[in-house]
């Protein structure tokens, strides 16, 4: 699994003109799926998203996790981010998991994480088109794929 993961002061996300998910302070995880990915890799992923510490301390310096924060996260299905780009200019998506494996990790890793942050867990809708909206704070941009874990 692969995920970006943007901290912001807010972020929602629309599915025909109709807003699915908003969040203030938090996290935008734009989430992808591969064929290969476990529970392990899920469960990993979900800890370390929440525990993440990439949120200012009264000193400035970031030390503070979304939990610390009290912020909230929002959860975008994005199949975009196993993009293989090495022939021609029209990227292959072949690395990213088929809707019928990827909506139950998906759907799994939004549960894993709302236990780990502790409350409920905004999400847009796997295979919608969606448009997404977003301030980033900072800029905090990072990416953590869970076959990297070690």
């Amino acid at each position: 699994m692969r995920v970006v993961i943007q901290r912001v002061t807010e972020a929602s996300v629309e599915i025909e003109k109709k807003v699915k998910g908003r969040i203030g302070t938090g996290l935008l995880v734009l989430a992808g799926i591969c064929p290969d990915d476990t529970e392990e890799d899920l469960a990993w992923l979900a800890s370390k998203i929440a525990q993440l510490r990439i949120f200012s301390d009264e000193a400035g310096k970031m030390n503070l996790s979304v939990q610390d924060v009290n912020g909230d996260i929002l959860v975008i299905s994005q199949f975009t981010l196993f993009a293989n780009t090495k022939k021609g200019n029209r990227p292959s998506y072949i690395g990213a998991a088929p809707p019928a494996i990827a909506i139950p990790l998906y759907e799994r890793f939004v549960t894993l994480l709302k236990t780990a942050l502790g409350k409920p867990v905004q999400t847009g809708e796997f295979g919608a088109d969606m448009k997404v909206s977003l301030l980033n704070d900072g800029p905090v941009t990072i990416i953590i794929d869970s076959k990297n874990k070690e």
